[in-house]
Protein backbone atom coordinates (compact mmCIF):
# COMPACT_ATOMS: atom_id res chain seq x y z
CA UNK A 1 0.00 0.00 0.00
CA UNK A 2 1.30 3.52 -0.93
CA UNK A 3 0.76 6.96 -0.41
CA UNK A 4 -1.48 7.39 -3.57
CA UNK A 5 -3.79 4.36 -2.38
CA UNK A 6 -4.58 6.16 0.90
CA UNK A 7 -4.76 10.04 -0.21
CA UNK A 8 -5.35 10.42 -4.04
CA UNK A 9 -5.25 13.68 -4.86
CA UNK A 10 -7.98 14.03 -8.18
CA UNK A 11 -8.71 16.94 -10.47
CA UNK A 12 -11.65 17.51 -12.37
CA UNK A 13 -12.60 17.95 -16.15
CA UNK A 14 -15.86 18.70 -17.50
CA UNK A 15 -16.14 18.15 -21.20
CA UNK A 16 -19.35 18.55 -22.37
CA UNK A 17 -22.86 17.61 -20.17
CA UNK A 18 -25.69 19.09 -18.45
CA UNK A 19 -23.38 19.94 -15.14
CA UNK A 20 -25.88 17.03 -13.56
CA UNK A 21 -22.73 15.04 -13.25
CA UNK A 22 -20.77 18.13 -11.67
CA UNK A 23 -23.53 19.22 -9.46
CA UNK A 24 -23.11 15.38 -7.89
CA UNK A 25 -18.94 15.74 -8.37
CA UNK A 26 -18.92 18.47 -5.96
CA UNK A 27 -21.25 16.90 -3.33
CA UNK A 28 -18.69 15.00 -2.40
CA UNK A 29 -16.50 17.71 -1.24
CA UNK A 30 -19.38 18.86 1.14
CA UNK A 31 -19.50 18.15 4.85
CA UNK A 32 -22.45 15.79 4.33
CA UNK A 33 -20.33 13.12 2.20
CA UNK A 34 -16.62 14.56 3.11
CA UNK A 35 -14.64 12.97 0.34
CA UNK A 36 -11.88 14.14 2.08
CA UNK A 37 -12.09 12.09 5.12
CA UNK A 38 -10.69 9.41 2.77
CA UNK A 39 -7.42 11.31 2.46
CA UNK A 40 -8.67 12.19 -1.06
CA UNK A 41 -7.73 15.85 -1.93
CA UNK A 42 -9.25 18.04 -4.88
CA UNK A 43 -6.65 20.28 -7.00
CA UNK A 44 -6.59 22.54 -9.53
CA UNK A 45 -3.85 21.55 -11.35
CA UNK A 46 -3.25 18.25 -13.43
CA UNK A 47 0.43 18.17 -12.71
CA UNK A 48 -0.61 17.28 -9.18
CA UNK A 49 -3.10 14.71 -9.64
CA UNK A 50 -2.97 11.46 -9.52
CA UNK A 51 -6.63 10.48 -11.13
CA UNK A 52 -8.56 12.08 -13.62
CA UNK A 53 -12.32 12.47 -13.02
CA UNK A 54 -13.99 13.59 -16.01
CA UNK A 55 -17.64 14.19 -16.53
CA UNK A 56 -19.80 14.33 -19.97
CA UNK A 57 -19.22 13.65 -23.50
CA UNK A 58 -16.38 14.06 -25.77
CA UNK A 59 -16.37 16.71 -28.52
CA UNK A 60 -14.44 18.03 -31.16
CA UNK A 61 -13.60 21.21 -29.49
CA UNK A 62 -12.70 19.76 -26.06
CA UNK A 63 -10.59 16.42 -27.25
CA UNK A 64 -7.47 18.66 -27.36
CA UNK A 65 -7.85 20.12 -24.12
CA UNK A 66 -9.23 16.76 -22.65
CA UNK A 67 -5.75 15.47 -24.21
CA UNK A 68 -3.73 17.60 -22.47
CA UNK A 69 -4.56 17.50 -19.07
CA UNK A 70 -4.24 14.06 -19.65
CA UNK A 71 -0.82 13.94 -20.25
CA UNK A 72 0.51 16.70 -17.75
CA UNK A 73 -0.47 13.89 -14.89
CA UNK A 74 2.59 12.39 -13.77
CA UNK A 75 2.51 8.02 -14.30
CA UNK A 76 0.89 6.52 -12.57
CA UNK A 77 -2.41 7.85 -13.14
CA UNK A 78 -5.88 6.47 -13.60
CA UNK A 79 -9.13 8.14 -15.06
CA UNK A 80 -12.46 7.60 -13.56
CA UNK A 81 -15.71 8.66 -16.76
CA UNK A 82 -19.06 9.66 -14.51
CA UNK A 83 -21.96 8.84 -15.51
CA UNK A 84 -23.97 7.84 -18.87
CA UNK A 85 -22.26 10.42 -21.29
CA UNK A 86 -18.64 10.16 -19.72
CA UNK A 87 -19.21 6.13 -20.72
CA UNK A 88 -20.88 6.15 -23.83
CA UNK A 89 -21.89 9.89 -24.91
CA UNK A 90 -25.17 9.54 -23.50
CA UNK A 91 -28.49 11.59 -24.65
CA UNK A 92 -26.07 13.20 -26.78
CA UNK A 93 -24.02 10.10 -28.91
CA UNK A 94 -26.22 10.96 -31.65
CA UNK A 95 -25.16 14.59 -31.92
CA UNK A 96 -22.75 15.45 -35.11
CA UNK A 97 -20.24 17.05 -32.48
CA UNK A 98 -19.74 14.74 -29.86
CA UNK A 99 -17.22 11.55 -30.32
CA UNK A 100 -18.92 9.70 -27.84
CA UNK A 101 -17.50 8.46 -24.18
CA UNK A 102 -14.32 9.63 -22.67
CA UNK A 103 -13.02 5.95 -23.73
CA UNK A 104 -12.63 7.56 -27.49
CA UNK A 105 -10.03 9.46 -26.36
CA UNK A 106 -7.95 8.45 -23.36
CA UNK A 107 -7.78 5.28 -21.35
CA UNK A 108 -10.79 5.04 -18.58
CA UNK A 109 -9.84 3.04 -15.94
CA UNK A 110 -13.52 3.12 -13.51
CA UNK A 111 -16.53 3.80 -15.01
CA UNK A 112 -19.32 5.17 -12.75
CA UNK A 113 -22.65 4.76 -14.18
CA UNK A 114 -25.61 6.76 -13.78
CA UNK A 115 -27.60 9.92 -14.68
CA UNK A 116 -26.48 11.49 -12.93
CA UNK A 117 -24.41 9.14 -10.52
CA UNK A 118 -24.73 9.26 -6.84
CA UNK A 119 -22.13 11.08 -4.51
CA UNK A 120 -21.46 7.71 -2.66
CA UNK A 121 -20.90 5.82 -6.52
CA UNK A 122 -18.57 8.89 -7.41
CA UNK A 123 -16.67 8.10 -4.16
CA UNK A 124 -16.44 4.43 -4.78
CA UNK A 125 -14.65 4.90 -8.00
CA UNK A 126 -12.31 7.30 -6.61
CA UNK A 127 -11.47 4.78 -4.18
CA UNK A 128 -11.56 2.12 -7.09
CA UNK A 129 -9.33 3.75 -9.21
CA UNK A 130 -7.11 4.79 -5.92
CA UNK A 131 -6.55 0.64 -5.58
CA UNK A 132 -5.36 0.13 -8.98
CA UNK A 133 -2.81 2.69 -8.81
CA UNK A 134 -1.31 0.57 -6.39
CA UNK A 135 -1.50 -2.27 -8.21
CA UNK A 136 -0.13 -0.11 -11.22
CA UNK A 137 2.51 0.98 -9.11
CA UNK A 138 3.32 -2.64 -7.79
CA UNK A 139 3.25 -3.85 -11.63
CA UNK A 140 5.53 -0.90 -13.14
CA UNK A 141 8.18 -1.27 -10.74
CA UNK A 142 8.33 -5.16 -11.65
CA UNK A 143 9.01 -4.24 -15.21
CA UNK A 144 5.30 -5.36 -16.34
CA UNK A 145 3.47 -3.08 -18.82
CA UNK A 146 -0.44 -2.34 -17.39
CA UNK A 147 -3.15 -2.30 -19.03
CA UNK A 148 -6.02 -1.44 -16.37
CA UNK A 149 -9.72 -2.45 -17.38
CA UNK A 150 -12.79 -0.97 -17.09
CA UNK A 151 -14.06 -1.48 -13.76
CA UNK A 152 -18.21 -0.64 -13.31
CA UNK A 153 -19.06 0.65 -10.16
CA UNK A 154 -22.23 -0.47 -9.23
CA UNK A 155 -25.34 2.13 -7.66
CA UNK A 156 -25.29 1.77 -3.54
CA UNK A 157 -28.24 -0.11 -2.41
CA UNK A 158 -30.60 2.20 -0.88
CA UNK A 159 -31.29 1.91 2.96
Amino acid sequence: MNCREKSPWIVHFNCNSCNGCDIEFLACLTPIYDVERFGIVHVGNPKHADILVVSGAVNHRNVRVLKNVYEQMPSPKAVVALGACGATGGIMADCYNVLGGVNQVIPVDVLVPGCPPRPEAIMDGILQAARLLNVHQKDRHAGAEVRLTLQPVSEPEKV
